[in-house]
């Protein structure tokens, strides 16, 4: 997947709210998609002197490659030795990517709690003690808002989850959040960024939903059809290396324009819809069932039957970015990227519709003609 800078300008019009930019970049969770790739990008960018990635992992020897002149620190941000890291190189800007939302080699939900919420604490801790910290940027998840049938149309930043979480990847989201908005309040002099994803897709990232829809039969919740706002891979990084370069404080939708049903998504995949009754637990198990590469838990079903759509106005006009891909033109690279062989013709199926659609105009036509003289 190629990083060179077919989107480092995009959207980074404007002045960063500091006269300085970033000169020394710590970015954690370095082995993970987005922490790997980012930290590739910020590599490139000659206005930033030292990039210095961090994971408790040695990253790939390819992604060792493509970090280029990178410096990796293999450390754990639950260990103390995190701070000596940040203060010793004289961080001026740190990036926390390292939150996960699946247990690492199918670990407990304890331990991604552990994991998440314990590292977070470790980190804005260190970042609190070390004076030459100037900006932190936290990539967290609309997973915040939840999914269900009382959502509004769009969330903003303000808006909060209709049914409180208990536990899980949403409620650490929350968390970790809380955490760095408590380091902003007690070192005003940092700016806290906080970016809340949407739903991820793209040709090289392996996500939940991508997973989901790569599978044959993709089973759907009877009754709902969940609308969709995706973000691709190349926008997600986008976004977070414009934060690190802007230096904005604050709380940002991060999500493409437009969105697509998750009808729609099945039939541009060519896969086929698997209808289930939406019986809580059993629905769970049958999901298991029916795509076996798949953990869905509770959040994740409510996702597939109500969706998530965000206001992304703050986005444009405050942090100054705009992503370079639609909702749906996201989802159309996804699919050419996976290369997923359609089990039914997508051209065959909106051939159909196109005709079902003109059937019904004409209809609509006729019907004042037919009706016409009767009384």
């Amino acid at each position: 997947m190629g990083l060179s800078g077919e989107q480092t300008g995009n959207g980074t019009g404007g002045h960063t709210d500091s006269a300085h930019h970033p000169k020394v970049v710590l970015v954690t969770g370095a082995c993970r998609f987005l922490g790997g790739y980012l930290t590739a990008r910020l590599a490139q960018n000659p206005l930033i002197n030292r990039v210095i990635a961090v994971d408790a992992v040695a990253p790939s020897k390819d992604m060792m490659r493509r970090m280029g002149r990178a410096e990796f620190v293999r450390a754990d941000i639950r260990n103390p030795f995190i701070l000596k890291v940040i203060r010793n190189n004289n961080v001026d800007t740190v990036v926390h990517a390292a939150a996960a939302s699946y247990a690492p080699r199918a670990g407990s939900g304890a331990a991604l709690k552990e994991l998440n919420v314990m590292g977070a604490m470790q980190l804005f801790a260190a970042c609190h003690k070390a004076p030459s910290v100037r900006r932190v940027v936290l990539k967290s998840t609309s997973e915040v808002y939840g999914s269900s049938a009382r959502d509004p149309v769009v969330f903003t930043e303000d808006s909060s989850s209709r049914r409180p979480f208990r536990q899980g990847f949403p409620k650490d989201s929350l968390d970790i959040e809380g955490y760095a908005r408590g380091l902003g309040r007690r070192r005003p002099d940092i700016a806290v960024t906080i970016l809340r994803l949407a739903n991820m897709i793209g040709p090289a990232m392996d996500t939940t939903l991508s997973r989901y829809l790569a599978g044959p039969l993709v089973p759907t919740i009877v009754g709902r059809d969940a609308r969709l706002q995706l973000l691709h891979e190349q926008d997600a990084l986008g976004a977070l290396e414009r934060a690190v370069m802007a230096g904005k404080s604050g709380t940002f939708n991060i999500g493409a324009d437009g969105i697509i049903m998750l009808s729609q998504a099945i039939r541009r995949a060519g896969r086929i819809p698997l209808p289930i009754p939406g019986f809580a637990v059993w629905a769970l198990d049958s999901l298991r069932r029916a795509n076996r590469y798949t953990e869905i838990n509770r959040d994740q079903l409510d996702y597939l039957s109500f969706g998530r759509v965000m206001d992304t106005t703050r986005m444009r006009e405050e942090l100054g970015y705009h992503p370079k891909w639609t909702t749906a033109e996201a989802f159309d690279d996804y699919v050419r990227g996976r290369g997923l062989t359609p089990i039914i013709d997508p051209q065959w199926v909106r051939s159909l519709e196109g005709r079902a659609v003109a059937a019904a105009q004409r209809w609509e036509r006729r019907k004042p003609m037919l009706w016409g003289g009767v009384r």
